[in-house]
């Protein structure tokens, strides 16, 4: 009997787990489902029809993507802008988390008010992108702005230029921007991998008589290799997905002359209407976010799988 009372018991508890396990999920899946699945799933459906304006007309497969792709406007316009997002990733990759990996390795050798400095680079990465964009606009303005009026102020007049409408340099400056706003986050991902390797790696390396340098490459970095996949990815898809900067800054057509172009504006341009275009055309942007989607995700699942392969395990 007390067996029996036992097991019903037991099942009872599991049941109450399930049901609990259960009200925690359903919230989050509920929000994944409405805002993240179903417009997914739109978008490949919207893709697959003509549209005029906002009436869906007939079903025509794949021209959407045809045209995207080969189309002698539209595919012109996306090779440019998926050019200008290769950019943005490399020198992301180079400016702002090399610049975050220097900051790391310096703060992990806790030098005199390490927290503070910790606090002050982390201080941009929490501000709106939106204050950030606006700010740096007012700086980069070529009449009354902070950077113009330094470079006259310090006898540098030749090197005051109007940053944001020249094609030379406006997206470097737009990309310096962003390394500012975010360079703090690498910093302290990789300042958190430094700080879990094991003293007694870098202690015995020094006692071997190894230099800083050598240390740095062939044990700290390999033993790191998590936290640079975790950035390389995100890196990855927040430039192939960088819209805020450029819009402020610089509006939806991507000036000067398609210099500052990118995938998210050249979506938002052609499935809701801009300037330039006046109507919207669902089909077509629709196509274009179902083949961003696509390329940010197998790529995204390759570089990881690949430097997941490269990982050092710490024993």
């Amino acid at each position: 009997m007390e067996a029996v009372d036992f097991e019903r018991a037991k099942a009872i508890r599991q049941r109450n787990l399930r049901l609990w396990l259960a009200f925690l999920l359903a919230p989050p899946a509920l929000v994944l489902i409405i805002f993240v699945f179903i417009p997914m799933v739109s978008a490949v459906l919207y893709s697959l029809y003509e549209w005029d304006g906002l009436a869906r007309g007939e079903f025509i497969g794949l021209r959407n993507f045809y045209d995207i792709l080969f189309g002698p406007r539209l595919s012109a316009e996306l090779f440019n802008a998926f050019w200008n997002n290769v950019k943005v990733f490399v020198t992301l990759m180079i400016v702002q988390n090399g610049y975050a990996l220097v900051l790391a390795m310096l703060l992990a050798r806790n030098p005199r008010g390490y927290r503070f400095y910790q606090v002050v680079f982390f201080l941009p990465v929490i501000l709106s992108t939106v204050i950030i964009g606006f700010q740096w606009k007012l700086f980069l303005n070529p009449v009354f702005g902070l950077v113009n009026k330094a470079l006259i102020y310090f006898g540098l007049s030749d090197w005051a230029l109007p940053w944001l409408g020249l094609p030379e340099t406006a997206l470097p400056a737009m990309l310096l921007v962003n390394s500012w706003h975010w360079f703090g986050f690498p910093t302290l991902v990789f300042l958190a991998a430094i700080h879990r390797i094991p003293t007694d790696f870098i202690e015995a390396a020094r006692l071997d008589g190894a230099s800083e340098w050598r240390i740095a490459r062939e044990i700290i970095w390999p033993l790191m290799a998590p936290a640079v996949t975790i950035i390389v990815v995100l890196t990855f898809i927040g430039s192939f997905n960088w819209f805020e900067i450029p819009y402020i800054m610089n509006g939806l057509e991507g000036s000067p002359e398609g210099s500052t172009d990118m995938l998210g504006l050249l979506f938002y341009r052609t499935a809701f209407g801009s300037v330039s275009v006046g109507t919207s055309d669902f089909g077509h942007g629709s196509a274009l976010a179902v083949l961003m989607f696509i390329f940010i995700f197998v790529f995204s699942i390759l570089a990881t799988k690949y430097l997941t392969s490269r990982e050092v395990e710490m024993s």
